[in-house]
């Protein structure tokens, strides 16, 4: 079973910038989404990138600011965070799709491995 390690997140203020950090276990290349879980809120999809072709897919809400890649040399998957809003406020999880599921999607349902999360906290 794979497991990750979520690094990156911490407290910035409107308008600054995190890159948070999903390092998977073991060698094999999994369909990556990251998710928030803000206060009071349902958890939500922010991004996501498949494992075929590493084509990625981002929640309106941060279109034009978050970027998702990954380093397959080290296995890990980042989320470039620009412009952070105090909406943007939670703790983010990242998760894994099954390995044979390799088009990512922003519903959690697809997700079978999940992360501890790292919270997120944006505020002057």
């Amino acid at each position: 079973q794979v497991q990750f390690v979520e690094s990156g997140g911490g407290l910035v203020q409107p308008g600054g910038s995190l890159i948070l950090s999903c390092a998977a276990s073991g060698s094999f290349t999994y369909a990556i989404g990251w998710f928030l879980q803000a206060p009071g809120k349902e958890r939500e999809g922010v991004s996501c990138i498949s494992s075929s072709d590493d084509s990625t897919y981002y929640a309106d809400s941060v279109k034009g600011r978050f970027t998702i890649s990954r380093d397959s040399a080290k296995n890990t998957v980042y989320l470039q965070m620009n412009s952070l809003k105090p909406e943007d406020t939670g703790v983010y999880y990242c998760a894994a799709q099954p390995l044979w599921f390799r088009i990512c999607g922003l519903q959690d349902s697809r997700y079978r491995y999940w992360g501890q999360g790292t919270q997120v906290t944006v505020s002057s």
